[in-house]
Protein backbone atom coordinates (compact mmCIF):
# COMPACT_ATOMS: atom_id res chain seq x y z
CA UNK A 1 0.00 0.00 0.00
CA UNK A 2 2.54 2.76 0.74
CA UNK A 3 4.89 1.80 -2.01
CA UNK A 4 1.19 1.95 -4.22
CA UNK A 5 0.46 5.13 -2.82
CA UNK A 6 4.40 6.65 -3.08
CA UNK A 7 4.07 5.67 -6.77
CA UNK A 8 0.29 7.28 -7.60
CA UNK A 9 1.18 10.67 -5.26
CA UNK A 10 4.46 11.39 -7.36
CA UNK A 11 2.91 11.11 -10.80
CA UNK A 12 0.41 13.19 -9.42
CA UNK A 13 3.03 15.92 -8.32
CA UNK A 14 4.59 15.38 -11.83
CA UNK A 15 1.76 15.94 -13.81
CA UNK A 16 1.46 19.15 -11.93
CA UNK A 17 4.87 20.71 -13.33
CA UNK A 18 6.51 20.00 -10.25
CA UNK A 19 10.22 18.74 -10.64
CA UNK A 20 11.49 17.47 -7.54
CA UNK A 21 9.46 14.65 -4.91
CA UNK A 22 10.30 12.97 -2.21
CA UNK A 23 8.84 11.22 1.58
CA UNK A 24 10.07 12.29 4.84
CA UNK A 25 9.75 10.33 8.16
CA UNK A 26 9.22 13.48 10.46
CA UNK A 27 9.16 11.69 13.98
CA UNK A 28 12.61 12.43 14.94
CA UNK A 29 12.13 17.09 13.66
CA UNK A 30 8.14 17.34 14.71
CA UNK A 31 8.85 18.90 17.67
CA UNK A 32 10.33 21.67 15.77
CA UNK A 33 7.61 22.77 13.85
CA UNK A 34 5.57 25.65 14.59
CA UNK A 35 2.37 23.82 14.72
CA UNK A 36 -0.52 23.24 17.04
CA UNK A 37 -0.04 19.89 19.01
CA UNK A 38 -3.66 18.73 17.43
CA UNK A 39 -1.79 18.88 13.27
CA UNK A 40 1.50 17.41 15.17
CA UNK A 41 -0.65 14.28 16.55
CA UNK A 42 -1.98 13.48 13.47
CA UNK A 43 0.87 13.68 11.21
CA UNK A 44 3.87 11.40 10.85
CA UNK A 45 5.33 12.21 7.36
CA UNK A 46 6.53 15.18 4.85
CA UNK A 47 6.08 14.88 1.43
CA UNK A 48 8.42 17.66 -0.04
CA UNK A 49 8.01 18.88 -3.33
CA UNK A 50 10.17 21.40 -5.10
CA UNK A 51 10.18 23.59 -8.63
CA UNK A 52 13.13 24.57 -10.62
CA UNK A 53 14.09 28.16 -11.00
CA UNK A 54 14.33 30.06 -14.53
CA UNK A 55 18.02 29.30 -15.53
CA UNK A 56 17.46 32.86 -17.95
CA UNK A 57 15.39 34.75 -14.89
CA UNK A 58 18.54 33.85 -12.79
CA UNK A 59 21.49 34.52 -15.18
CA UNK A 60 20.36 38.37 -15.56
CA UNK A 61 21.67 38.50 -11.49
CA UNK A 62 25.27 39.36 -11.00
CA UNK A 63 26.09 41.16 -7.22
CA UNK A 64 22.07 41.88 -6.41
CA UNK A 65 18.53 40.77 -6.72
CA UNK A 66 16.75 42.27 -10.65
CA UNK A 67 12.83 42.77 -10.05
CA UNK A 68 12.74 40.12 -12.76
CA UNK A 69 13.51 37.92 -10.01
CA UNK A 70 11.35 39.11 -7.47
CA UNK A 71 8.86 38.82 -9.78
CA UNK A 72 10.00 35.42 -10.46
CA UNK A 73 10.36 34.40 -6.56
CA UNK A 74 6.89 35.24 -5.95
CA UNK A 75 5.61 33.70 -8.94
CA UNK A 76 6.99 30.46 -8.08
CA UNK A 77 5.80 30.46 -4.35
CA UNK A 78 2.48 30.64 -5.52
CA UNK A 79 2.31 28.30 -7.97
CA UNK A 80 4.24 25.92 -5.04
CA UNK A 81 1.18 26.89 -2.60
CA UNK A 82 -1.12 25.89 -5.51
CA UNK A 83 0.64 22.67 -5.96
CA UNK A 84 0.58 21.76 -1.90
CA UNK A 85 -2.80 22.60 -1.93
CA UNK A 86 -3.66 20.61 -4.71
CA UNK A 87 -1.12 17.62 -3.57
CA UNK A 88 -3.37 17.82 -0.08
CA UNK A 89 -7.07 17.93 -1.42
CA UNK A 90 -5.47 14.58 -3.04
CA UNK A 91 -4.19 13.46 -0.17
CA UNK A 92 -7.67 14.24 1.67
CA UNK A 93 -9.93 12.73 -0.84
CA UNK A 94 -8.19 9.34 -0.34
CA UNK A 95 -9.37 9.30 2.97
CA UNK A 96 -6.00 10.70 4.71
CA UNK A 97 -5.03 13.95 6.67
CA UNK A 98 -3.11 16.15 4.74
CA UNK A 99 -1.83 20.02 5.47
CA UNK A 100 0.20 21.97 2.94
CA UNK A 101 2.52 24.20 4.70
CA UNK A 102 3.12 27.67 2.57
CA UNK A 103 6.74 27.55 0.53
CA UNK A 104 7.37 31.32 1.51
CA UNK A 105 5.71 32.34 5.08
CA UNK A 106 7.97 34.02 8.03
CA UNK A 107 7.37 33.60 11.32
CA UNK A 108 10.41 35.37 12.73
CA UNK A 109 12.42 37.49 10.36
CA UNK A 110 15.20 37.86 13.12
CA UNK A 111 15.58 33.80 13.69
CA UNK A 112 14.76 33.65 10.12
CA UNK A 113 12.22 30.96 10.94
CA UNK A 114 8.86 30.31 9.39
CA UNK A 115 6.38 26.82 10.17
CA UNK A 116 9.24 24.82 9.66
CA UNK A 117 12.20 24.26 7.06
CA UNK A 118 11.83 22.66 4.04
CA UNK A 119 15.26 22.48 3.40
CA UNK A 120 15.73 20.45 6.56
CA UNK A 121 12.81 18.06 5.26
CA UNK A 122 14.32 17.96 2.18
CA UNK A 123 17.42 16.42 3.47
CA UNK A 124 15.52 13.86 5.25
CA UNK A 125 13.37 13.33 2.11
CA UNK A 126 16.82 12.52 -0.16
CA UNK A 127 16.29 15.77 -2.25
CA UNK A 128 19.93 16.86 -1.67
CA UNK A 129 22.26 18.34 1.16
CA UNK A 130 22.80 21.97 3.02
CA UNK A 131 25.33 23.47 0.94
CA UNK A 132 27.72 26.40 2.26
CA UNK A 133 25.41 28.83 1.05
CA UNK A 134 22.93 27.42 3.14
CA UNK A 135 20.15 26.22 1.02
CA UNK A 136 19.30 22.94 0.08
CA UNK A 137 21.49 21.95 -2.93
CA UNK A 138 20.06 19.01 -5.54
CA UNK A 139 22.74 17.00 -7.78
CA UNK A 140 20.94 18.11 -11.00
CA UNK A 141 19.22 21.16 -10.07
CA UNK A 142 21.67 23.41 -7.76
CA UNK A 143 20.59 25.48 -5.66
CA UNK A 144 17.96 26.67 -8.41
CA UNK A 145 14.83 25.31 -7.04
CA UNK A 146 11.97 26.51 -4.38
CA UNK A 147 10.20 23.98 -1.89
CA UNK A 148 6.95 23.56 -1.06
CA UNK A 149 5.43 20.50 2.07
CA UNK A 150 2.42 18.79 2.61
CA UNK A 151 2.14 17.03 5.91
CA UNK A 152 0.29 13.73 6.24
CA UNK A 153 -0.78 10.41 7.95
CA UNK A 154 -0.65 9.06 4.36
CA UNK A 155 0.89 5.24 4.02
CA UNK A 156 3.60 6.62 2.43
CA UNK A 157 7.00 4.51 1.13
CA UNK A 158 10.12 6.78 3.19
CA UNK A 159 13.07 8.37 1.10
CA UNK A 160 16.90 7.77 2.65
CA UNK A 161 18.11 11.07 3.61
CA UNK A 162 20.69 12.83 1.22
CA UNK A 163 24.26 12.32 1.38
CA UNK A 164 26.31 14.73 -0.47
CA UNK A 165 28.36 17.56 -0.38
CA UNK A 166 29.80 21.09 -2.29
CA UNK A 167 33.25 19.45 -2.22
CA UNK A 168 35.51 21.29 -3.44
CA UNK A 169 33.24 24.56 -5.01
CA UNK A 170 33.59 27.87 -3.05
CA UNK A 171 32.11 29.99 -6.17
CA UNK A 172 28.51 31.04 -3.31
CA UNK A 173 31.36 32.00 -1.28
CA UNK A 174 33.19 33.91 -3.63
CA UNK A 175 30.81 35.66 -4.78
CA UNK A 176 28.35 36.53 -1.94
CA UNK A 177 27.87 39.94 -1.89
CA UNK A 178 27.64 40.51 2.07
CA UNK A 179 30.05 37.66 2.97
CA UNK A 180 27.85 35.66 5.00
CA UNK A 181 28.94 32.58 3.32
CA UNK A 182 31.57 30.51 5.38
CA UNK A 183 33.78 27.07 4.90
CA UNK A 184 30.89 25.88 6.16
CA UNK A 185 27.09 25.50 6.58
CA UNK A 186 27.21 25.35 10.45
CA UNK A 187 29.43 29.00 10.12
CA UNK A 188 26.52 30.75 7.52
CA UNK A 189 26.06 34.64 8.81
CA UNK A 190 22.38 34.94 9.00
CA UNK A 191 22.41 38.22 10.78
CA UNK A 192 25.32 39.53 7.73
CA UNK A 193 22.93 38.03 4.89
CA UNK A 194 19.54 39.46 6.46
CA UNK A 195 20.97 43.06 6.66
CA UNK A 196 22.43 43.04 3.20
CA UNK A 197 18.53 41.81 2.35
CA UNK A 198 17.42 44.50 3.91
CA UNK A 199 20.11 46.73 2.17
CA UNK A 200 18.46 45.38 -1.02
CA UNK A 201 15.00 46.22 0.07
CA UNK A 202 15.54 49.13 1.45
CA UNK A 203 17.63 50.53 -1.80
CA UNK A 204 14.38 49.95 -3.75
CA UNK A 205 15.80 47.18 -5.66
CA UNK A 206 13.73 44.93 -5.15
CA UNK A 207 10.04 44.97 -2.45
CA UNK A 208 11.20 41.77 -0.68
CA UNK A 209 13.86 40.12 1.26
CA UNK A 210 15.64 38.13 -1.20
CA UNK A 211 19.20 38.52 -3.15
CA UNK A 212 19.51 35.24 -5.15
CA UNK A 213 23.08 35.54 -6.17
CA UNK A 214 24.66 31.99 -4.53
CA UNK A 215 21.08 30.41 -6.34
CA UNK A 216 22.41 31.20 -9.52
CA UNK A 217 26.18 30.29 -9.06
CA UNK A 218 25.22 27.08 -7.41
CA UNK A 219 22.51 25.75 -10.43
CA UNK A 220 25.23 27.08 -12.65
CA UNK A 221 27.71 24.82 -11.67
CA UNK A 222 25.72 21.92 -12.32
CA UNK A 223 25.46 20.23 -15.77
CA UNK A 224 22.52 20.64 -18.26
CA UNK A 225 21.69 24.09 -16.23
CA UNK A 226 24.05 27.01 -17.17
CA UNK A 227 22.20 28.05 -20.47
Amino acid sequence: MEKNNYTSLKKFSKDLGLHLFGVADISGVKADFKLSSLILRKVDKAVVMGARLSCAVLQEISQEPTRLYSHHYKTVNTFLDICAMRVGNYIQDNGFYSLPVPASQILDWKKQTAHLSHRQLGVLAGLGWIGRNNLLVNKEFGSRFRLVTVLTDMPLSIDSPAEGSCGNCHACKTLCPSGAIKESSADFDRNVCLEKLKGFSKSQIVDQYICGVCVNVCGGLFRGHNT
